[in-house]
């Protein structure tokens, strides 16, 4: 769940990605935020370093600037950095970016699905559940796969708050609860 505070920065952030005239990729924009994001996760002691209060946000940009010069992380990512670790948000910041995810693709007309299916899928089948998750949904579709062989055969797919589920577990379900009812 998004936190107050987080959502506040994602939607800072989106807000500025997709303003008219900001002139960048939205989707690279959130590539760097999770280089961003998997550089402070992969360190406890950075981790430690930019939660801390003894440590000076001065120092903090210093650390970061070193880390992040050689990434290539554009001037608005790099401030944005900078900004969050000045209010003492670090600690945030996965959250911030998966906010900034959720919002972005809401922005840009798109509907995020998490797909389950009891095998591993083809190219060919993600491909076309994309464009039936895309044409229920009315919007384009990004899925997000899994496998989950307790389906025994098919998929479910999450969609929002809806659930289409096509698996084979799911029908013996439906069929055990008709034959029980009747």
């Amino acid at each position: 769940m998004l936190s107050v505070v987080s959502a506040r920065y994602a939607r800072a952030l989106v807000d500025v990605v997709t303003a008219p005239g900001s002139n960048v990729d939205p989707a690279q924009v959130l590539s760097q935020l999770r280089a961003v994001e998997a550089l402070i996760h992969g360190s406890q002691t950075l981790q430690n370093a930019l939660n801390s209060p003894a440590v000076a946000p001065s120092r903090k940009r210093a650390v970061m600037r070193k880390l992040l010069e050689p990434m290539g992380v554009m001037d608005k990512i790099r401030n944005f950095v900078y900004v969050v670790i000045d209010h003492r948000r670090a600690h945030e910041f996965a959250s911030i970016v998966d906010g900034f995810e959720t919002l972005l693709d809401e922005r840009l007309g798109f509907v995020a699905a998490d797909v389950r299916s009891a095998t591993p899928l083809t190219d060919a089948q993600r491909a076309t559940l994309e464009a039936q998750v895309s044409r229920i949904a009315g919007k384009k579709a990004k899925l997000k796969f899994s496998s989950d062989p307790s389906l025994i055969g098919g998929v479910v797919a999450h969609v929002g708050s809806t659930v289409y589920d096509g698996s084979v577990r799911g029908q013996l379900e439906r069929l055990r609860t008709r034959l029980g009812a009747g």
